[in-house]
């Protein structure tokens, strides 16, 4: 078994910051890529940030500047630093890891509110 676990989320005011934390574990194989994805009510989930196993990242242009995806292959971790929150910001994130021969996993999710 694969276990993905997200966790960092809460309620901040705009212009706070938070940092999204994920942890694997279980039967990990070859790791394309780690990323973090978002779901606004009424609204289909996004990518928000990703980074693959050679450390090249990936950022929607909402949160360019803003955000910060980061890794530790070596403890099993991923981590996103938010920065300048906004409004727009507030949606249920979610973690996925996507390995080579076994697919994506994802995370149950976090919450984060930002309000203004």
């Amino acid at each position: 078994q694969v276990q993905v676990v997200d966790f960092g989320g809460g309620s901040v005011q705009a212009g706070g910051s938070l940092r999204l934390s994920c942890i694997i574990s279980g039967r990990i194989r070859t790791i394309e890529a780690m990323g973090w994805y978002r779901q606004a009510p009424g609204k289909e989930r996004e990518l928000v940030a990703s980074i693959t196993s050679g450390g090249r990242t990936n950022y929607a242009d909402s949160v360019k500047g803003r955000f910060t995806i980061s890794r530790d292959i070596a403890q099993g971790s991923m981590s996103l630093q938010m920065s300048s929150l906004k409004p727009e910001d507030t949606a249920v994130y979610y973690c996925n890891l996507r390995m080579v021969t076994l697919g994506d996993f994802w995370g149950r999710g976090t919450q984060v509110t930002v309000s203004s």
